[in-house]
């Protein structure tokens, strides 16, 4: 287990408070990927250092930290540029990753199937590209002079070709996939369509299972299931596809969106989403807000949707009590039944809250589930509307 640190910045636009919840998902993303964090450091800024991101005073500190903690690698919150990851490695002497960096190898240690270990590839390679020059630390006395031209770039040159033609071949296996796969899906006949949508490590899958009785791979860490499953599901009379798809993240990188997005042809192709969310996570209306601006990017946001709050077992309003009048009323202390009584309440029968794990008001989640679908399966198949009587 490599022993890490996290390195953020509170600005105008991320304040201390979003700036630590930032860093609390960094943190569950690092124990994801195997390491230990040690230690986090925060640092207060206008606009990030062109050249280390962090300003000098605080490099120095976090210098000092890892050389007397026998530190291996030190993660930023934020997208490192080539130029910025180059230099604080140099300063620092260990191995130096951002965010996105950090989400890549966790998908790489997650995918298991051809498909999904393509799709990280090939946002590996496009995240690889502009940072070629960096990896070439043999080369790094080369500031010119007599015998010190051209080898070196020449190297780098050729490697870029590499990745180029490597990116290539991989958009190439992908779109090859992406054929069978939307033939495999036009093969499923006029079924209604439903997909589970929701941020990591909401319950996606665990609430797969249950309405599927299938199992479903499903764990409490950060994407636990990067494949795309798709069951059967039948409640009552009407049958559907139910799929579940990848967790979406904030500050989701760019490559892994462009790779997943035939993954997420599965949301796309829906006809209804069903958008868990974990209702017990302090800033569950960020989680989603952060999954609505991917599905908007996939045009996917107009579509019906139930909204799913999972987790009600899990969830503590803080410093809670209704007969305490000193306790200022916000959204921290708010009970469930004041949250349904907030812009929920305008979601009318599309809003149901669930705990997956303990079964709670599964029937109730399974009753709306099965007016939604019906309401489409009347207007795609009116004729067929003998076969499906209301609920009574």
């Amino acid at each position: 287990m490599e022993n890490t640190i996290l390195v953020g910045i509170v600005t105008q636009d991320q304040g201390i408070e979003k700036s630590k919840d930032y860093l609390d998902e960094l943190d569950f993303l690092t124990i994801t990927a195997g390491g230990k964090v040690l230690k986090r450091f925060v640092q207060k800024m206008n606009m990030p250092n062109p050249k280390t991101f962090i300003g000098s005073g605080k490099i120095s500190e976090i210098k000092r930290y890892i050389e007397a903690n026998d530190i291996n690698t030190a993660i930023f919150d934020d997208e490192l540029s080539p130029t910025q990851e180059r230099n604080i490695s140099k300063i620092f002497n260990c191995k130096v990753l951002d965010r996105t960096n950090l989400i890549l190898d966790i998908f790489a240690q997650r995918a298991t199937t051809s498909y999904a270990k393509t799709q990280v590839e090939l946002a590996q390679c496009q995240y690889l590209l502009p940072r070629l020059k960096g990896m070439w630390t043999h080369l790094e006395r080369q500031k010119g002079g007599i015998g010190m031209r051209g080898p070196g770039e020449t190297e780098i040159e050729t490697d870029r070709r590499i990745v180029r033609n490597k990116i290539s071949l991989l958009k190439e296996k992908i779109k090859s996939i992406d054929k069978q796969m939307h033939v495999q899906r036009g093969n499923r006949g006029k079924l209604i369509r439903v997909a589970i949508v929701g941020y990591t490590n909401v319950g996606k899958s665990t609430l797969m299972n249950l309405l599927s009785k299938s199992k479903v791979f499903a764990e409490d860490k950060l994407f636990a299931t990067l494949d795309t499953t798709v069951r059967k599901i039948v409640i009552r009379n009407l049958p559907f596809l139910l799929s579940d798809t990848v967790g979406f993240i904030r500050k989701l990188p760019t490559q892994l969106i462009e790779s997943f997005k035939s993954t997420l042809d599965e949301v796309r192709e829906a006809d209804l989403l069903l958008h868990v969310v974990d209702i017990s996570h302090s800033n569950f209306e960020e989680h989603i807000g952060a999954v609505e601006k991917t599905l908007d990017e996939i045009k996917s946001l107009e579509k019906p949707s139930i909204m799913v709050f999972n987790k009600i077992d899990n969830y503590e309003p803080v410093n809670y009590n209704k007969d305490d009048l000193i306790v200022e009323r916000d959204k921290s202390n708010f009970s469930i039944e004041e949250w349904e009584q907030t812009w929920m309440n305008k979601l009318g029968d599309k809003v149901k809250f669930i705990s997956a794990i303990n079964k709670t008001n599964i029937e109730e989640l399974k009753d709306s589930l099965y007016n939604e679908v019906r309401k489409i399966h009347i207007t795609r198949f009116p004729y067929n509307d003998f076969l499906y009587p209301e609920i009574n």
